[in-house]
């Protein structure tokens, strides 16, 4: 017999619906428990819980892969409007107080988590009441998550105009070019970019906004990219250039240690440093929540103390 809704309300906690939703979202126990502080068996335990309060499984594996039931499935629908209506509730609340208060979901590519941070200190003590959670994802997952609308705000260099989206550029993302210590390159007065190309060149995977800026440069300087490697991340692009793998074409906001260590060096190269613009984007016909509209207007607000801020940071290397 099915449970009467007072039975129901009696045998769920928040707690239970919100690991729930995490192990749903991420299929995985222990990335669920990553992200909410929680061990693996911590994580099974309320899982477990949770199924014998609805005496219904809410996944199962399949070989060593793990799948939501339908059960699973109808309790993901649920939950994700029941917290909806939490958010919405706390935003009212704050906005009879005259505060901004809410949830704000950013995405940030790779290559933007050097930014985002600066971004949000002052966003947030202007609002303390807002909670935010950022995702760091690859361009192609960002762009994924944009179709599906499944964040409030996404940060990224190369915006894809395949479909109608609100983009906001605030900062500039200078693109250079850079050698290890003891490169023969760095030995010679303005070097041909194609020499460069040709020394090694190792690259992010394909998709990648860095990387689309760079092929596109060449494109139309008529140059050819032959990548010697390619890697998942800046980070390893950076590391590997380091070890005397290559070269690299890299955000210089993602090496400023590096190259005040002098452990990377900047190529003098005719049409370098590639010039892009980092932007806050989400689809045009999306609705701004109060938290995403205060944001929204901080950033517009504050372009130029962002371009002051970062530059004299570019200038100290």
């Amino acid at each position: 017999m099915p449970f009467s809704t007072q039975q129901l309300a009696s045998r769920l906690t928040f707690r239970q619906l919100q690991v729930f939703l995490s192990v749903h979202e991420l299929k995985s126990y222990s990335r669920a428990g990553e992200r909410l502080g929680l061990t693996q068996p911590a994580v099974s335990s309320q899982i477990r819980q949770l199924e014998q309060a609805l005496d219904m499984p809410l996944f199962e594996y399949v070989g060593r892969r793990l799948y939501c039931t339908a059960a699973g499935e109808a309790l993901a629908r649920s939950a994700g409007a029941i917290f909806g209506e939490v958010r919405r509730l706390q935003t009212n609340l704050a906005a009879l107080q005259g505060k901004v208060a809410g949830e704000l979901r950013l995405v940030a590519v790779n290559t933007a988590q050097y930014v985002v941070p600066y971004l949000l200190r002052a966003f947030l003590n202007l609002n303390p009441q807002v909670h935010v959670s950022v995702t760091v994802v690859n361009r192609a997952t960002a762009i994924q998550r944009l179709n599906e609308n499944r964040d409030d705000l996404v940060i990224m260099g190369m915006v894809p105009t395949e479909r109608p989206l609100t983009s906001i550029p605030f900062l500039d993302n200078e693109l250079v070019p850079v050698a290890p210590s003891g490169h023969p390159l760095l030995t010679r007065e303005r070097p041909d970019p194609q020499e460069f190309l040709d020394s090694q060149l190792l690259m992010r995977e394909p998709g990648s906004g860095s990387r689309l800026a760079l092929e596109l440069h060449c494109q139309q300087q008529h140059l050819k990219v032959r990548p010697n490697m390619e890697l998942g991340s800046n980070d390893a692009v950076k590391h590997a250039v380091m070890a005397g793998l290559g070269v690299a074409v890299l955000p210089k906001l993602s090496i400023l240690p590096e190259l005040s260590l002098g452990n990377l060096h900047i190529v003098d190269l005719p049409g370098f440093p590639l010039r892009r613009s980092w932007c806050v984007v989400y689809p045009q016909a999306k609705h701004p929540t109060p938290a995403m509209r205060a944001f929204l207007d901080y950033i517009q607000q504050n372009i130029r103390q962002f371009e002051q801020q970062f530059l004299r940071r570019s200038q100290q290397t």
